[in-house]
């Protein structure tokens, strides 16, 4: 089933599929409810999974348009989804700016949550000062170079930026193609303009994240760069929380790459119960 959920100025797009314990994927990107339909099919079976369009992709909407959204809105349309879909602690699947929605989650709304796997999150508040402030440079380059140049340009470095490697990256076969349209383009243009700046000013409580009592499963991906910026979150993440970085597989898009083990994955490290909350 999907639905639209009202929230504080927006109107928030979802979708429900399968039975069972709730898990919200939170994307990455412009990604919206559908960038992960794979990985949906192979979680169903077991779990309710949520997908969403974040405010401002796709099917949901803005009241005010140009009025663009921060950290706090994204993560108060979470809260709101959550709140409307189930009374219990629910799984949550966050994928780079996804993931870091997760981690306010966490710190704001614990209850919410029982399990958050947080798989390279841009949350540059999570690394020492030098670093931080280089790659917050980096996203604000990336800003300029799509204004200046366009999106096939900004594409090629927001790979590189990621760890991805767009033309060679290995992939399970038989994958739904999600081709670059309109919608993408489109969701390309305010992540990039929007969200980028989200990132860049996100003021996550680090010491509190340190305090949560949701299980925070740091996760990066196989073939990511051990140097970009998106693993070096995760693994900060891990060191803060005094806890191993678990490795899923395929790189910072693993998630559509590799859908049938990604979903093997996600099963094996939630499905421990955790009767008293905390890290593990």
């Amino acid at each position: 089933m999907n639905g639209m959920l009202r929230t504080n100025g927006a109107g928030i797009y979802y979708e429900v599929h399968g039975a069972g314990p709730v898990l919200l994927i939170s994307q990455s990107g412009e990604g919206d409810a559908d960038r992960t339909t794979d990985l949906v099919r192979h979680l169903a079976g077991d779990h309710t999974v949520i997908t969403y369009d974040r405010r401002g992709l796709s099917r949901s909407s803005l009241d005010a348009p140009g009025g663009g959204a921060t950290m706090a809105d994204h993560v108060d349309d979470v809260h709101r989804l959550l709140a409307a879909v189930t009374d219990r602690p629910a799984h949550m699947l966050g994928c780079s700016f996804g993931a870091a929605i997760g981690l306010h989650l966490a710190v704001e709304h614990p209850e919410q949550l029982g399990t958050l796997i947080a798989h390279e999150p841009v949350a540059p508040g999570l690394l020492p000062a030098s670093e931080r402030v280089r790659h917050v440079r980096e996203l604000e380059e990336l800003q300029h170079l799509y204004r200046d140049r366009g999106l096939a340009e900004a594409f090629v470095r927001i790979a590189e930026t990621l760890g991805i490697d767009p033309v060679a990256q290995d992939t399970e076969p038989g994958l739904t193609p999600h081709p670059m349209n309109d919608r993408r383009r489109a969701g390309f243009d305010f992540f990039i303009r929007n969200d980028f700046t989200a990132i860049a000013r996100d003021t996550l409580d680090v010491a509190a994240l340190g305090d949560t009592l949701v299980r925070v499963i740091p996760a990066f991906g196989r073939t990511t760069p051990r140097h970009v910026f998106d693993y070096r979150c995760a693994q900060e993440l891990a060191a803060l929380l005094g806890v191993e970085a678990r490795e899923f597989p395929g790189g910072h898009n693993g998630n559509t790459t590799h859908p049938r083990a990604y979903a093997t994955r996600i099963r094996d490290l939630v499905a421990p119960e955790v009767s008293s909350g905390g890290h593990s």
